[in-house]
């Protein structure tokens, strides 16, 4: 079996987890996930990096000591990842003395090889960087990144040899040039090592300045740099050097990080596997920024976005699915509720969930829920066929390269092709023609291709994928999916077995109402305005045509009913009529209707009216009915027609 294995960068606790972080560790999930549907044994750590100056000045301002300080805030990232559903199979901390001893003896067989010496250097040092700068680097004599004036520090410390890999770094990265991705990432690290600036790299802190770290193996007075320790995590949690993991993982090692920690893992990390004289890793995968109004999160500025609180409000899955579409991995992406809502109603609620909502209902109505075997097969079907293999190759190609956004736009090719499939071939006029055998096609071709798309969203929507599956009545079985023969396999989805009569996962969601100040009209158009309304005050009822046009009435199909949590009168009904959308209508019909009457009939529905809240349950429009008597009756076509038929 093919092995995998995948890393995310271990997070510095000198904060709680927060977007950046999610991010990260879902990407990191996700693609553990991909490829272990891939038929890979899929290996996948993550943990937290617990040593160096910054752990000591977070510690002493809780009143606390570093290790106490660092057992809380990893204890916060270990608890967070359960609750975003990670399946990391391992967590490692820099404070673990597994680790300590893997550090060691890397640096005492560096030191060995005389790849360490001891020398004397004096430096621009920045605390919140936690590294040497030179002239050049800093920007009008500040950090780049924090935008403060280090401290020029001279002391005697241990340097490690790394400009002595400059050439060969150089080489190994043009002739594997998807060594680091995107190429954007494998450019700016070239430039650098073009430049011939490589220097040698400060390894070590006195114990006079600094006492939480590692302690060098070859001089007790000394720490090790926090790099040169954490690193090396990605080969502890394998049981470097004599460990089965480390001779099965690592030669398909990828790791994923963020582009500000990019040199330590394309320069420091490589050219130390190659002093050591251990294989590079096969990828660097490098992300950008989650923005916040195009401004970096920061606490500081206070606009990080806490992951709990987006999950708690629209869903894990919802948000998981947000994070790998939105972001077009390499780049810096704005994170706003208002693009999440948007990404979720349109291609979750509209496409995804309305595809789910209106085939479950229609196998429910024509077959009784069980799922029919096919008949022959029209030219139609053969092209959804093809629209699903191709929309499935892509997807399976742009996820193996960490195209995450185009991989899932590629799978919607075929979400969007089955609720048009739907419109073209009409089962609803199949069914009124009694064409049984075609109809039975029709709903198997659409049912086995929604199987298709529930198992390539595992890794994006673990939670939502399997409950997609259980609806069609199969289940989820990691052992038994095999993506890449999913191109070729069909039928997988066995007759007989009965679905969900509906599908509500992807609910529609508002954003939050904005209240504007009325405008208070000018004085002649008031008083044109109370002119015309005393004129109709005073008139005999009648309406014109043009008033009448205005009322967009049309028939709709109720998918889903259930009552009003606030009033007993009240119930929800949630009607496709026809507009690539689920409308939900709360309509006073409760005294008359159980919601089991209601559902799979045609009734008419005002779509125009302007949505309101009914006991904070948002209506879209309005059912109408009669009344005679004691007697609600509503009103519907005398046959079936096709949702969304306009009433004229």
């Amino acid at each position: 079996m093919e092995r995998f294995y995948i890393t995310t960068p271990i997070f510095y606790v000198n904060a709680k987890p927060h977007l950046g972080h999610a991010y990260s560790t879902i990407v990191a999930d996700s693609v553990a996930r991909f490829h272990r549907l891939m038929g890979e044994d899929a290996y996948f750590l993550t943990g937290t990096d617990e040593h160096g100056d910054k752990i000591v000045q977070a510690a002493e301002a809780q009143g606390k000591s570093p290790q106490e300080y660092v057992d809380t805030i990893s204890g916060l990232f270990r608890d967070l990842w359960p609750d975003m559903n990670i399946s990391n199979n391992d967590f490692i901390r820099t404070t673990e003395p597994r680790h300590k001893a893997v550090v060691q003896e890397i640096l005492q067989k560096v030191y060995d090889s005389g790849d360490i010496y001891f020398g004397e250097y004096g430096g621009h040092y920045c605390f919140g960087c936690e590294r040497f700068y030179t002239e050049k680097e800093l920007v009008d004599g500040k950090c780049p990144d924090h935008q403060t004036v280090p401290e020029y520090i001279a002391e005697k410390n241990y340097f490690f040899k790394m400009s002595k890999y400059q050439d060969w770094l150089k080489d190994h990265i043009n002739k594997n040039p998807d060594f680091i991705r995107p190429e954007r990432y494998k450019n700016e690290v070239l430039s650098l090592l073009e430049s011939g600036e490589l220097e040698d790299l400060c390894i070590s802190r006195p114990k006079s300045r600094l006492t939480w770290g590692i302690e060098l193996p070859f001089d007790n007075d000394y720490v090790t740099y926090v790099w040169f320790d954490a690193l090396i995590n990605y080969i502890t949690a394998l049981e470097y050097p004599e460990g089965k993991k480390f001779e099965e993982y690592w030669p398909k090692a990828n790791h994923l990080v963020a582009k500000d920690i990019l040199k330590p893992h394309a320069i420091f990390w490589p050219t130390m596997l190659k002093a050591a004289g251990i294989e590079p890793y096969q990828h660097l995968n490098v992300h950008g920024y989650w923005l916040v109004e195009d401004t970096k999160m920061s606490k500081s500025i206070g606009n990080v976005v806490e992951p709990l609180a987006m999950k708690d409000k629209y869903g894990l899955d919802a948000f998981r699915y947000f994070l790998l579409r939105d972001m077009v991995f390499g780049q810096d992406s704005s994170f706003s509720e208002k693009a999440l809502i948007g990404r979720l109603n349109a291609e979750l609620a509209n496409d995804l969930g309305n595809l789910f909502n209106r085939t479950l209902s229609m196998t429910h109505k024509y077959f009784g829920g069980v799922i029919p075997r096919p008949d022959v097969e029209d030219i139609v079907d053969a092209e959804i066929k093809k629209i699903g293999q191709d929309a499935m190759k892509a997807f399976q190609d742009n996820y193996s390269e960490m195209k995450f956004s185009r991989a899932l736009e590629g799978l919607w090719e075929l979400v969007r092709g089955l609720n048009k499939y739907i419109d073209e071939t009409a089962p609803w006029t199949l069914f009124k023609n009694e064409e049984t055998g075609r109809l039975q096609t029709v709903i198997y071709v659409l049912l086995e291709n929604m199987r298709k798309i529930a198992v390539h969203l595992w890794p994006v929507m673990p939670e939502a994928s399997e409950k997609m599956l259980d609806q069609l009545g199969m289940g989820f079985d990691q052992e038994k999916v095999n993506l890449p023969k999913e191109l070729d396999v069909w039928g997988l989805l066995e007759s007989s077995e009965t679905v969900a009569k509906t599908s509500n996962l992807f609910p529609r969601v508002d954003l939050p109402e904005v209240k504007e100040e009325p405008k208070k009209p000018k004085k002649e158009k008031a008083k044109k305005q109370a002119k015309q309304e005393k004129k109709a005050d005073a008139g005999d009822g009648t309406i014109e045509f043009e008033d009448f046009l205005k009322v967009d009435m049309r028939v709709g199909t109720v998918k889903e009913v259930e009552k009003h949590p606030d009033a007993d009168r009240l119930l929800l009904v949630r009607v496709d009529t026809g507009d690539d959308e689920i409308r939900q209508v709360v309509a006073g019909i409760a005294d008359f209707f159980a919601p089991d009457d209601l559902v799979g009939k045609q009734v008419v529905v005002v779509c125009n009216l302007k949505p309101r809240k009914l006991r904070k349950q948002l209506s879209q429009g309005m059912i109408l009915a009669v009344k005679s008597g004691d007697e609600l009756q509503l009103l519907t076509p005398t046959s079936e027609v096709e949702p969304g038929s306009k009433v004229s």
